[in-house]
């Protein structure tokens, strides 16, 4: 899975965050979002019911947010991230 969010990164394009998954969920952007394993509970059942909203894929990263934002090959963390395209990355069909 990491390898695939990492050909994202580099050939896609995604954004990070909580505020960012909803502003594409809303424009119905969104391909698939990923929750790390720790993001609250609250929010998950927001974002998923958004996400089933706009008719998103939604897959539960096994990691917590610092092992998902260390994945994006970012230096913080980040508990949400958004696929708006997944550039070269099988990511969406494969989870499908």
């Amino acid at each position: 899975m990491n390898s695939r969010i990492k050909l994202v990164m580099k050939s896609g394009k995604a954004s990070l965050g909580y505020k960012a998954a909803l502003k594409c969920m809303r424009k119905s952007k969104a391909k698939m979002v990923l929750i790390s394993s720790n993001c609250p509970p609250l929010r998950r059942s927001e974002v998923e019911y958004l996400a089933m909203l706009a008719k998103t894929q939604v897959h539960h990263y096994n990691g917590d947010n610092t092992a998902l934002g260390t994945a994006c090959g970012k230096l913080f963390n980040c508990s949400i991230l958004t696929i708006t395209d997944p550039g070269d990355s099988d990511i969406i069909t494969s989870e499908a």
